[in-house]
């Protein structure tokens, strides 16, 4: 099957896409809007971009109306984000915050999710969360300029919580403990554990 995307309509192009880039990891966006109120909305566009500085990268799209999502706002509000990643039993919680909630509605309290301070940033983190990015909001982008209908945020993270119960003897997150929600298409989710994973050395070519 050959798709020429000049010719789709642009929620058939995102089911496509949607659908075939998988997994994509979730990232659990907590914020907080310059009048106080929390806020937390997942998303799956959400990927790690550099480790000099760690950053990482989030795309929220566009509503349906045009308007930009709380987090987005409140973000750039702030120029502060936390970014919690979602184990397995953590599911239907985030599931329920990705509503669309009034921007003076809590997720947290809506939701009943324990919430807990962070360390360097006013948003507060998911206290159940097996990791927390606290970050700084480097860059928002709108994408494309001249219809956006997403916005690409850049977040350096500043510091991170880890969970030690999904650490492994060299303090690293193990794969076999950390049991994360990863997005496929549709309704669809993966978890990070499973049977089917595998190790596989990089090659050493070089010492041939």
């Amino acid at each position: 099957m050959y798709i020429d995307f000049g010719n789709v309509d642009p929620r058939q192009a995102y089911s496509w896409l949607a659908s075939a880039v998988i997994p994509r990891p979730v990232a659990w966006v907590s914020t907080v809007s310059a009048s106080g109120v929390n806020n937390l909305a997942p998303f799956s566009f959400f990927q790690m971009v550099t480790g000099k500085p760690p950053t990482v990268m989030i795309s929220p799209l566009v509503q349906r109306d045009g308007s930009i999502k709380d987090t987005v706002r409140n973000a750039q509000e702030t120029g502060q984000l936390v970014v919690n990643l979602v184990g397995f039993e953590l599911a239907d919680a985030m599931n329920e915050t990705s509503f669309s909630y009034d921007a003076d509605i809590s997720e947290f309290d809506r939701c009943g999710i324990a919430s807990t301070p962070s360390s360097l940033v006013r948003p507060p983190r998911v206290a159940a969360a097996p990791v927390s990015l606290e970050c700084a909001l480097v860059s928002c982008l709108p994408y494309p300029a001249e219809a956006p209908s997403c916005h690409i945020l850049l977040a350096r993270v500043l510091a991170a919580h880890f969970d030690e119960r999904i650490l492994n003897d060299k303090q690293l997150p193990d794969p076999e403990k950390l049991n994360l929600l990863s997005r496929m298409g549709g309704d669809w989710y993966g978890r990070t554990r499973s049977e089917a994973n595998f190790e596989l050395t990089r090659p050493r070519g070089w010492a041939k």
